[in-house]
Formats: structure tokens, sequence, C-alpha cells
């Protein structure tokens, strides 16, 4: 069986024309962001505000994680949107501090201002966010780590599934194909599973035990995007995870969490450029 009818693989793959695709308005959206090569499209150069860190991402799973634990340090930093859909990932500027395009992306000013420290996956960008602001939110027990380390590559791991996965096939794909549905619904449903089971073990306040660590703030939103980003949450039963909702529930009330989830953002409360702790009202800390 080839779907769509009369379909053959082809001995060596060629990128399709937008017009071959059923929805044309989404197909030309969709092929116009993706390509089979890299490297600028535009040539513009990135903005910089007045801080050592310069933050180019979007609120979105990956762009939310980064945001978050700036919140939870309460460090400076400027926040750029990056409109994606405008194909500003692919500025000359943003090629250059991420190559492969996507966001988040980061400049570090604070070693050298004349040449920054550049940043991108949403992983190392934790990562290096906590060793240089002295360790926090990382266990300093060397088996802890190791468990903080584990889920955090889980949740980098299973990114493309929530997300490249899940995502496009059931709400962005310009045709509904069955098979793809059911193949990566399976799989996100797998993922909350393992989440669900190993939250339950001594009932987990966070997946590192007690501690609220960088995993977390990288693992949620991507639970969180499942309803708010793809209308899934019925769908996939993603409240019959009852571990996995009280976790969510027990992060979501954090103020920090709630100010990094706005930022870049799209809701009517979104901060779309952050420059100062100003940009929210002094209760929101």
């Amino acid at each position: 069986m080839t779907y769509p009818a009369g379909y053959v693989v082809p001995e060596v793959w060629e990128s399709p024309a937008a017009a071959a695709l059923d929805n044309e308005s989404m197909a030309s959206a969709m092929m116009s962001m993706n390509r089979a090569t890299a490297g600028a499209r535009s040539e513009e150069e990135l903005p910089r505000g007045t801080h050592d860190l310069q933050l180019y991402s979007l609120g979105t799973p990956n762009g939310m994680k980064v945001t978050i634990l700036l919140e939870e340090l309460g460090v400076e930093y400027d926040a750029w949107k990056i409109n994606i859909s405008d194909l500003k990932q692919f500025t000359s500027g943003f090629v250059k501090v991420n190559p492969n395009s996507k966001i988040p992306a980061m400049y570090d000013y604070g070693p050298d201002a004349e040449d920054p420290i550049r940043l991108f996956e949403s992983g190392s960008i934790l990562m290096y966010l906590s060793e240089k602001f002295g360790g926090q939110f990382v266990p300093k027990d060397l088996r802890a780590k190791a468990e903080c380390m584990n889920w955090l590559m889980w949740q980098m791991g299973s990114g493309s599934i929530f997300g490249g996965g899940f995502g496009h096939f059931y709400k962005y794909a310009p045709i509904k194909v069955q098979y793809c549905i059911d193949r990566y619904s399976m799989d996100v449903k797998r993922l909350l599973d393992v989440l669900e089971q190993h939250l339950a073990e001594g009932s987990k306040k966070f997946v590192c035990g007690e501690e609220y660590t960088i995993a977390d703030m990288a693992i949620m939103p991507w639970v969180k995007c499942l309803d708010w980003g793809y209308s899934a949450g019925k769908f996939l039963q993603v409240d019959s995870y009852k571990n996995v909702d009280r976790w969510m529930q027990t992060i979501a009330e954090r103020k920090a969490v709630k100010r990094g989830l706005r930022v870049n953002g799209f809701g009517p409360d979104a901060v779309v450029d952050r420059h100062s702790k100003e940009d929210f009202k002094p209760e929101e800390y």
C-alpha cells in the first residue's frame, strides 16, 4: 500500500514541489520553511540589548525551557522573539549564532564582549547557564546529577517524537495520515507512561526526587504543549496520567515558571521581547 495512491519510493530522493501537496496554502508555508540545505537565506543582523545574555527564541517548548531557567536564576537578559513563520531563523545573523537555524540560540557577552560565546540547542543552553551561575538547578551529588542528566537527555531525545512527529502529523501536516498519527500517538503515550511510572515511585515531587532541576524545566513545556499547543489533551487522555498531572501542577505554581512561559510568547499576556525585570509586574515575583 502507498499513500497517495500510486506513489513509488524513488531510487534517489528529490525535494517535492509545494504544489504537489493537497493543501496548497499550508504546503506552501511548510515548504518555504523546510529545505534540504542549510545556511542563510537573507542578510539581517540580530538585535542586541544591554545585557550580557542575549537570547533569540520563541515561546515554543524548546524556547520555554530556557526562559524558565533564566527567570528561576533571577538574572537579567534580553530575549528577542524570532518569528519562524517569517523565516527569521534563516537570517545571516541567526545562522551565525546557530548554523542549524533552530530556536533557541544565545550569545553570552560576559566573558568577552568582542567575541561572545555562542550557544545553541536548548539542553546545551540549560547546562551552560546552570554552570555559569554556580551549578544551580543541577544536583551536587554525583548519583543525583547523573539522574538529572538522564532525564534531561531523555527529553532531548523524545522531543522529535512529541513535536516533529506527533505535533506535525496530528496538527500541522496538510493531510491526515492515520498510520502516522497512530504511530506517533502510541509513542507519545508510551513516553507519558514512562514519566508516569517514574513519578509514581515514592510519589516523587520532581523527576529527581525532592530537588527541582533543569530536567523538570526541560520536560514540562513539552507535556504542556500536548494540550496547549496541539489541542490534543482529550485525544491522548493526558489527564489520566495522575502523577504527571500532579507534577505539572507543582511546577506551574512557581512564579518564575509563569513568567518564563510568557517570554517571546503568543497569548494576550505575552512578553514579546523581554529586556528587564520591569517587563513584569512586581507582584509577579
